[in-house]
């Protein structure tokens, strides 16, 4: 998420809130929900989190859910902690992060003195715990924020477990993936498709997917995510927290989409591999041309403020791109 971020690009997010005494569930829900999204314990009460557009947007919601508790809740961006320059607030992420994948090294470990034990295995059992494993390692990841060490160690020897235990069992252990259920484009033609505001990399791929391979006279709007469960029955959600078309799994929303209605098409599939780095930047395809993109796209959200010009700009940048390819 910050690989290419240098000490000039970083700021912060500064998160304090302060929940009544009981009951103790609030104060716990809040809790989870900031080390889950990878938020590290900074200062007494106070949480910090690398600043990203993503994590602007989790803490509003959150500051939201705060006061709905009867609870006071506020953050701030800044530029710099007066006390910690940005290296040593790094390292304590990365310390955190290394803490978490202790568990999963154990698993490493019991799972290699199998593999080398010579004796005779459940191979399905072992599949299943290495399977559990990466899923853990995955979740994991997603929150490691500067890539530490030990998240790249535990990669390495996930990789190389998995290659062990194909050449002694003959077959192959795949990640775990999502099933999507098929469905017709006939059923979603002349739909308003709402998004999150400030579009951006994601939502411009995607609009520009739904109106030249799904709907034929799409409309677009941008909602309030916590106004979904309001929205008319011709109303389409897209990557929006609990939406119709969102993230699933290590899915984007524009491979959800492709995925969703059957959409085959070689150029379409390239494409998916660039919006896939540039959303979730996970390594998962290394696309040279992806970089370009980002900073063109970049460059339509800093200058156009209107999210519906924003919106159209951003598609045409995708028009180009699959014609250039076609």
């Amino acid at each position: 998420m910050l690989k290419n971020k240098t000490d000039n690009d970083l700021s912060w997010l500064l998160f304090f809130y302060s929940l009544p005494s009981k009951p103790v569930r609030n104060r716990m829900t809040i809790w989870r929900k900031l080390l889950k999204a990878g938020a590290l314990p900074f200062k007494g009460s106070v949480y910090i989190m690398p600043y990203t557009e993503e994590h602007h947007e989790f803490l509003t919601w959150l500051v939201s859910e705060v006061i709905s508790l009867k609870g006071e809740g506020s953050f701030v961006r800044a530029e710099k902690t007066e006390t910690n320059d940005n290296q040593k607030i790094i390292s304590l992420f990365n310390k955190q992060r290394e803490t978490a994948y202790q568990h999963i090294l154990r698993e490493i470990d019991e799972i290699e003195r199998k593999l080398s034990s010579g004796a005779s295995q459940d191979n399905k059992k072992l599949a299943n715990q290495m399977r559990k494993s990466q899923r853990d390692f995955e979740d994991i990841k997603k929150i490691d924020f500067f890539f530490s060490k030990r998240g790249l160690e535990v990669g390495k020897r996930l990789d190389r477990i998995v290659i062990t235990f194909n050449g002694l069992s003959g077959t192959e252990t795949k990640k775990h993936t999502v099933a999507i259920s098929p469905v017709r484009i006939e059923d979603y033609q002349d739909k308003t498709w709402a998004t999150r505001e400030r579009p951006f990399v994601d939502r411009f791929a995607s609009a520009w997917l739904i109106k030249k391979f799904i709907d034929k006279n799409p409309s677009f709007s941008f909602i309030d995510e916590k106004n979904l469960d309001n929205m008319g029955k011709d109303v389409i959600s897209f990557d929006t927290r609990g939406g119709r078309f969102t993230h699933l799994g290590d899915l984007c929303t524009f491979e959800v989409l492709m995925k969703s209605f059957a959409l085959k098409d070689k150029t379409l599939r390239k494409i998916a591999e660039i919006v896939h780095e540039l959303d979730l930047k996970d390594d998962k395809f290394k696309t040279s041309e992806a970089k370009g993109i980002e900073d063109i796209l970049s460059g339509i959200r800093k200058t156009v403020k209107d999210d519906s010009e924003s919106l159209i700009k951003g598609m045409a940048i995708f028009e180009m791109l699959y014609v250039s390819r076609a």
